[in-house]
């Protein structure tokens, strides 16, 4: 029960002092093992909304699908102004920095339009490319953006790479290729079965073949 009572801690500063024992009443560690599946066991009764909802561990995105405009909008306000209603009612706090509307089609006449989402009196920064779980996603799906970022990421890893390979640091194959695997492979596979029928995958390909 360590994990979710009788938990404290202090505060030390560079110069060495430190503040008194203070206890915690709410929370678990953060990137604790556990804290997801408490999370996930707490929110269990989410209620029940219009929209579909996608949840991973602290992270929520809810999606309507509609041929109109309006429809969309409405749907989306009636349900953030339930899940704000949920979330006050169990002491969590919406992370207004981090929730911003978007949309996905195809109409290019459209191309410009934003939603408008409204909650407590405000309305929501629509964002024509969000990072959702780590993966930016466009207006289309065709996932270009992220792997252009993808790729930028993997070639100043794998320059780091080189400069270790041909440095005098007792690098050699074994650890090369666990260096390799670590810093490029593990993060060229992040959520591959979301993005690799993209007509873009070329982006990162002579990456990959860099590495190896």
């Amino acid at each position: 029960m360590e994990m979710v009572c009788n938990r404290s801690f202090t505060l030390s500063t560079g110069n060495g002092e430190r503040s008194r024992l203070r206890c915690l009443n709410n929370g678990v560690p953060q990137r604790s093992v556990l804290a997801p599946l408490l999370f996930n066991i707490y929110i269990s009764d989410l209620p029940t909304t219009i929209s579909r909802k996608y949840a991973y561990a602290d992270s929520l995105a809810i999606m309507h699908v509609d041929g109109d405009w309006k429809a969309v909008e409405e749907a989306l306000i009636k349900d953030m102004a339930t899940l704000v209603e949920y979330l006050h009612s169990w002491k969590l706090k919406l992370s207004t920095t981090k929730t911003v509307s978007s949309v996905f089609y195809l109409n290019n006449k459209k191309a410009k339009r934003e939603l408008k989402v409204n909650f407590n009196n405000e309305t929501l920064p629509f964002c024509y490319g969000p990072k959702h779980l780590g993966v930016t996603l466009d207006r289309v799906l065709t996932y270009r953006r992220h792997l252009e970022s993808l790729r930028n990421k993997l070639t100043s890893r794998i320059a780091l790479l080189r400069r270790l390979a041909g440095s005098d640091l007792g690098s050699g194959a074994t650890s090369l290729r666990t260096a390799t695997l670590a810093l490029v492979n593990s993060t060229a596979e992040y959520c591959v079965l979301v993005w690799c029928r993209s007509a873009h995958t070329h982006l990162i390909d002579p990456t990959i073949n860099d590495a190896l």
